[in-house]
């Protein structure tokens, strides 16, 4: 959906780099790390075709293109404690994706920026860091429903 997938690659953020950040924060649920690494890649390539969390990684791709990369002395290039558009945006992919409880994945991911999180602006971080907490949070529910 939007080419999203494209969309990011074109920015360098590819899935394999997306899954390896989501796996540097992996704890482990009664799958193994290559289980996981497996899961977590077919996931994310779902989410791509979710027209809500599509449209929310093309907003982010958008808003950090015009308000980020164009603008380099504005008063957001260092992410400020004020803007908090791009944490809603991340906050809402993750909860799309694996309900309430992501959101408490999305903050692990959001402060610990593994990967290619440490490597994006403010807005593209933070949708990322949502879609790999959206998908890592519904990895670990269903390893749990499985027990």
């Amino acid at each position: 959906m939007f080419e999203i997938e494209e969309r990011l690659e074109k920015k360098g953020i590819t899935t394999d780099a997306i899954v390896e950040a989501g796996m540097a924060l992996y704890v482990p649920h009664g799958m193994s790390p290559e289980a996981a690494r497996e899961r977590l890649r077919e996931r994310i390539a779902a989410s791509y075709l979710d027209p809500n969390i599509s449209s929310l990684l093309l907003g982010a791709v958008l808003l950090e293109e015009e308000l980020y990369d164009r603008r380099k002395n504005s008063e957001i290039a260092d992410d400020p404690v004020f803007l908090l558009s791009d944490e809603i945006i991340g906050m809402a992919i993750a909860e799309i994706i694996g309900g309430i409880y992501a959101r408490f994945e999305f903050t692990r991911y959001d402060q610990k920026k593994p990967g290619i999180l440490g490597e994006l602006g403010p807005f593209l971080d933070d949708a990322v860091a949502g879609l790999i907490a959206g998908n890592t949070s519904r990895l670990y529910s269903e390893c749990f429903s499985n027990l």
